[in-house]
């Protein structure tokens, strides 16, 4: 990560625990580089799921990598409001420019008016026993699902609305920069 700097493009690359690729998001522009994440954002990008079939994103969204925390974010800047779309899952490494994450099927989806849900439990059921995730790895991943809740009904960061909005801000202004 040394020789990333803001405004470099990335590919994202999300993977299940058997190892099979699973999504491919074709552009991250790098926001915010720290000793614990990776802050990038795109806008109408577009993403490959493992059957083939492929789709462009609607909005600006940022998305929020960790070093040792077991989730991301992604927060969606909707004409409804903020979204935000959580994802328990490994921390992040970078390869060739490419972001690299196992996903864990559960999700935090939080709605605007602070609202939230768990997703893919039964999902997870079934992972968990087809791919033998152990003992130990289904504790670190109840615990950082614990860990985003508690996150996110303190309106702690990743849940802050203004840092969100500044992202926002930063990355408009450099797609102007580019287009320059």
């Amino acid at each position: 990560m040394n020789n990333l700097k803001v405004g470099d493009n990335l590919t994202i690359h999300c993977y299940k625990h058997n190892g099979i690729l699973h999504r491919v998001c074709e552009e991250a522009t790098i926001l915010e580089i720290t000793n614990e994440r990776l802050v990038c954002a795109n806008n109408k990008t577009k993403i490959t799921e493992d059957d083939g079939r492929s789709y462009n994103t609607n909005e600006i969204a940022i998305l929020i990598f960790y070093k040792s925390s077991w989730f991301n974010i992604i927060a969606q800047l909707k004409e409804q409001g903020l979204f935000y779309y959580c994802n328990i899952a490994s921390p992040f490494i970078i390869d060739n420019n490419i972001i690299k994450y196992i996903d864990y099927d559960l999700d935090l989806r939080v709605f605007p008016d602070g609202g939230f849900r768990i997703l893919d439990r039964n999902e997870y059921k079934y992972h968990k026993h087809i791919m033998c995730y152990s003992n130990e790895l289904d504790q670190i991943i109840k615990s950082e699902l614990q860990e985003l809740i508690s996150l996110k009904k303190e309106e702690k960061y990743p849940f802050d609305k203004e840092k969100i909005q500044n992202y926002y801000e930063k990355y408009v202004n450099l797609q102007k920069n580019v287009k320059k």
